[in-house]
């Protein structure tokens, strides 16, 4: 019986309309004739769910006791009995109650697919089992029922059903997801907007690697070398030459034609690792074309047109960029070179495009071969063996009495000559055979003791065996030669990879990325230098080790220029020729470091000056119009009741007194947030945290609200775990919300303060029913003296939100802004719990006498 096939319906969260798609889906194929059932389907009481299942037929549920309770699973005979062709299973992930035929829904599925049923389900990306710990930390819930990958990975088909996060929230608000009273907890908690966009995110990352899967796997299956260019992707070749900027620059410009061009650069390297590129200027070209969003990739292959091919068609390429050749005219006689190979090799379905560039023509050098060093002891170990071994040899051969043959004893004179070649390389090798050469002839040779060779077979046995030893030494040597290249390579490629990743990801300071120099290099001490112009002297950019210190090039054992006017310089010892590659790309990453640290000072110090310029507009203008309101208030009142013309009566007289009295409130809290912003802009606020009970301190902070009573509602469970805040600060940064809330909101529509607990951090929502504030500027009503619309409305300079946030962050919390369902605004202020630090509760006895 062939296996039944699996259609999923994935979501990024509930209410999306998994559900509502899968019946849809049952619907028509019904009308087509198929046999479809329900075998389980929870509507949860979503009337708009509840209708689709009308005229479907339904299996029976089965009821099992568990603890005194009758529940209702899938079941999963009476479907099998049935036998239809199409069976609908809804929440894959479920956990069956105890006493079940499985444990879990997905392995009741797995016995219909057995059995030839096909099933359509429908699963959240939530529940998926290896996404657990990032929806946890996304949401601070941790998913108790899952599914395993695999399983939805073996699916036939996948669907994802996707709404964006505030479509999600208008339907949960409307009632069409949970019942009214659920709406709210649900909205400020996990229904977060930016939990839906995190989830979704997930969503669709999962989804777009199974396409790709599908994709590899069709191709696969079906032999399909031929590429497809579902998107364009352009490749650029790379010779580690100057021309290579210009190739990137212009891939760049191709990619942005078409949606979703990629660009990956590619620079193919010989396995031999002889290579004519400039460490540096690869260096400068993967910055490039990582800035303009593509990739790097360092490819070996001999075989450089073959490689650049194969690459291309493994990432299922649509065009190649390539340079003109820059080989000289004459050059072209050893072949037609890797452009002209390339476009004929590539095909109809691959594009080339050869850019020309300054370069052309001007030719290349060769790459220069270096050998290994095998250091001094190995060389003077080769020598001794390649001289001093035959003549050892030839002794102990002449002094014992053993006839072994002209043959065997060239064998025994061949393997000293391998010997010193494995440990001294080709010279004392080639002296080994020459010495062995003589002693042979002279010692084993009819006639012996004479340079002469009577018969010509042994004349022949010796110049093979002369041949034979400088062809063995010859492979032998470069077969430690390569040995000892790809060894150094790897770790040349294995400090390239650690240092590019720690720059490009910001990770590594100048002085650590200096001491990695040296620790590299065995150095004493590491400088870069720089100069102004080449008048200039030498000023130290950063330095590390305790050697002396280097304040000129020349007085350095290794100096490595970057560019005209830096270089680093090196104290210690003097570094072989084959060190410098590696230390080239070192130099080159701590000029890019050095001019990051100084563009980021740069960017921070006019981002200071900036916001100090806009302060102090902000604050001048706070000055000539918002304080000078109350103060022209209190004024005129001080002037009417000095009044010699006018006689007051008493109420007369307090109603000044108290308009007096509320200017001067008015400018005491005006007064009080141009301080505090002064302080946070300066950096003195330092907090003194302690676990406070938010219960406590929310209700104090309501003191200079308004009638309090009739226009806040106090929601605030006293199970809260405590919060570890500044007392001070808080009450302040809640007192500024609440009073934002109450200017702006109905006067019949109290401002709810209520708060809940979420994983590590206790969250105070402040809800106003008032006019709302757009997306686009719920950031901009935290900046210092910002009203949104500048409207007028009461008294302020627009320091109140931002004081507030300023105070959050301070205590390690955070005040954001949301939308309130049904049309307001919502104030989020997220506080860190408590771990154990110092509280302000007071001590109690353990016992109580009364």
């Amino acid at each position: 019986m062939a296996r039944g096939k699996l259609r999923i319906y994935l979501g990024a969260a509930p209410g999306v309309g998994k559900t509502y798609a899968m019946l849809s889906e049952a619907h028509r194929r019904v009308e087509r004739g198929t046999d479809c059932v329900v075998a389980f389907v929870e509507h949860h009481g979503r009337p708009r769910t509840e209708v689709m299942l009308q005229g479907l037929e339904q299996v029976p549920r089965k009821e099992i006791e568990y603890r005194d309770t009758t529940f209702t699973e899938m079941d999963v005979d009476a479907v099998l009995q049935r036998s239809p062709a199409v069976a609908l299973v809804d929440e894959l992930p479920h956990t069956n109650v105890p006493g079940s035929r499985n444990a879990k829904r997905w392995q009741d599925v797995e016995e219909l697919l057995a059995a030839g049923i096909d099933v359509v389900s429908t699963v959240n990306i939530q529940h998926l089992e290896s996404l657990g710990d990032v929806v946890e930390s996304i949401t601070g819930v941790r998913q108790q029922e899952t599914v395993p990958d695999e399983m939805v990975r073996r699916a036939d088909q996948i669907e994802l059903v996707d709404m964006s996060p505030q479509a999600l929230r208008r339907r949960m608000a409307h009632g069409n997801i949970y019942k009214p009273d659920k709406v709210d907890a649900a909205l400020s908690n996990y229904f977060r907007p930016g939990n839906l966009t995190a989830l979704r995110e997930l969503a669709l990352l999962w989804v777009a690697d199974r396409v790709d899967e599908y994709l590899k796997q069709y191709r696969s299956e079906h032999r399909v070398s031929k590429i497809w260019g579902s998107r364009e992707r352009i490749v650029v070749g790379l010779t580690g030459g100057p021309e290579g900027r210009t190739l990137i620059r212009r891939a760049a410009r191709l990619a942005e034609k078409g949606a979703g061009g990629e660009v990956l650069a590619v620079y193919i390297a010989r396995s031999d690792g002889l290579t004519s590129a400039s460490p540096k200027e690869l260096a400068v070209q993967r910055t490039l074309v990582e800035d303009l969003g593509g990739t790097f990739h360092h490819v070996v292959g001999d075989d450089v047109p073959a490689a650049l091919l194969d690459f291309a068609r493994g990432v299922n390429a649509t065009q190649i960029v390539l340079g003109v050749s820059r080989r000289k005219g004459w050059q072209y006689v050893f072949g037609p070179g890797v452009g002209a190979t390339v476009a004929r090799d590539s095909g109809p379905d691959l594009d080339v495009h050869l850019i020309t560039h300054s370069e052309v023509g001007k030719g290349r050098g060769l790459p220069v071969a270096r050998g290994a060093r095998l250091g001094r002891v190995r060389i003077i170990w080769g020598w001794l063996t390649g001289i001093g071994g035959p003549a050892l040899l030839t002794l102990l051969l002449t002094h014992v009495d053993a006839d072994l043959g002209l043959t065997n004893d060239m064998l025994l004179f061949l393997t000293l000559t391998v010997g010193a070649a494995l440990l001294g390389g080709l010279l004392p090798a080639l002296a080994s055979a020459a010495v062995g050469t003589l002693l042979l002839n002279w010692y084993f040779t009819p006639p012996v003791h004479r340079i002469t060779i009577a018969d010509p077979k042994n004349m022949l046995a010796l110049a093979i065996f002369i041949l034979v030893a400088a062809s063995v030494a010859s492979v032998v040597d470069l077969a430690a030669r390569r040995t000892h290249q790809a060894a150094r390579l790897r770790a040349e490629s294995e400090i390239l990879s650690f240092l590019a990743g720690n720059v490009l990801r910001g990770e590594t300071s100048l002085e650590s990325l200096l001491e990695r120099v040296r620790e590299t290099f065995a150095m004493d001490s590491v400088a870069l230098l720089e100069r102004e112009s080449d008048i200039e002297p030498w000023t130290c950019a950063g330095r590390v080790g305790t050697g002396q210190a280097v304040d000129r090039p020349e007085e350095a054992d290794v100096d490595m220029p970057v560019g005209d006017h830096m270089t680093l310089a090196l104290s210690g010892r003097v570094l072989p020729a084959e060190d410098r590659r590696v230390l080239a790309a070192f130099a080159v990453q701590s000029a890019v470091v050095l001019d990051r640290q100084r563009l980021q000072s740069e960017a921070d110090q006019v981002k200071e000056l900036a916001e100090g310029n806009r302060i102090r507009t902000a604050l001048l203008a706070a000055v000539s119009h918002d304080l000078r309101t109350p103060l022209a208030g209190i004024k005129a009142a001080v002037t009417s009741l000095r009044a010699d013309d006018v006689e007051w009566s008493e109420a007369d007289q307090a109603e000044l007194l108290a308009g007096i009295e509320a200017g001067a409130d008015r400018l005491d809290h005006l007064v009080g947030n141009l301080l505090d912003m002064s302080r946070l802009q300066t950096g003195t606020l330092a907090p003194l945290i302690r676990e406070i009970d938010v219960d406590e301190v929310v209700p104090m902070a309501l003191g200079g609200i308004p009638d309090p009573e009739t226009s806040v509602v106090l929601d605030i469970p006293e199970t809260l775990p405590m919060v570890a805040v500044d007392k001070g600060l808080l009450e302040r940064s809640v007192a500024n919300v609440v009073e934002n809330a109450v200017k702006y909101s109905p006067a019949d529509e109290p401002v709810v303060v209520k708060a809940s607990a979420i994983a590590d951090r206790v969250e105070v929502r402040v809800v106003d029913r008032g006019p709302g504030v757009p997306d686009e500027a719920k950031d901009r009503i935290f900046a210092p003296f910002q009203r949104y619309g500048d409207a007028p409305r009461g008294a302020g300079v627009g320091l109140g939100l931002a004081v507030a946030r300023g105070f959050a962050e301070a205590m390690g919390g955070t005040l954001t802004a949301e939308d309130t369902p049904g049309g307001g605004l919502t104030m989020v202020l997220t506080l860190p719990a408590a771990t154990g630090l110092p509280s302000d509760r007071p001590e109690l006895p353990a016992t109580t006498t009364t």
